[in-house]
């Protein structure tokens, strides 16, 4: 027959090891799809926000895209310009800062884009500005996921398990 003792340590050794190895925390990833090549990797807070900026393809004007970590996917919460133009939402309202805003609220698991030569995509996040040039050539194809990592994943400084 086990002793307690054995039996407490045992259980100890299983939520330490839950506590260490099971994924909790939410990290955003930007891969190249091409070479499955990780890029970039920021550990992020249930229910933060991050911008993808970049210069519409048509009219040529800036686009501010906010998105919102939920889970295991986005939320794309909405997108704003300062101008309307070819391809650009009709149903945008105009802020009080002279913004166009539209509304999206769009649940996505995944965002994919090519880094654009002339978009000058990038990404605003915990107050910095990580322009996707600088992580990959521009036409390189990117995805941009929420990943879950463990504590221990997190200590060794890995942002995929």
């Amino acid at each position: 027959m086990m002793s307690r003792s054995r039996i407490v340590v045992g259980i100890l050794v299983i939520v330490a090891a839950f506590f260490l190895f099971y994924p909790l925390y939410p990290v955003l990833r930007v891969a190249s799809v091409k070479k499955a090549k990780l890029l970039f990797c920021a550990r992020m807070a249930e229910d933060e926000e991050f911008v993808l900026s970049f210069i519409h393809s048509v009219n040529k004007r800036p686009v501010f895209d906010t998105l919102r970590i939920e889970g295991n996917q986005f939320l794309i919460v909405k997108s704003r310009f300062d101008t309307f133009g070819a391809g650009m939402p009709e149903g945008s309202q105009m802020g009080q800062d002279g913004w166009l805003e539209w509304v999206v609220n769009r649940p996505v698991p995944e965002v994919t884009l090519f880094v654009g030569w002339v978009a000058n995509h990038s990404l605003r996040l915990k107050g910095r500005e990580i322009p996707l040039t600088e992580l990959a050539e521009p036409g390189t194809l990117l995805s941009l996921r929420v990943q879950k990592v463990s504590r221990y994943g997190l200590w060794k400084g890995r942002c995929a398990q």
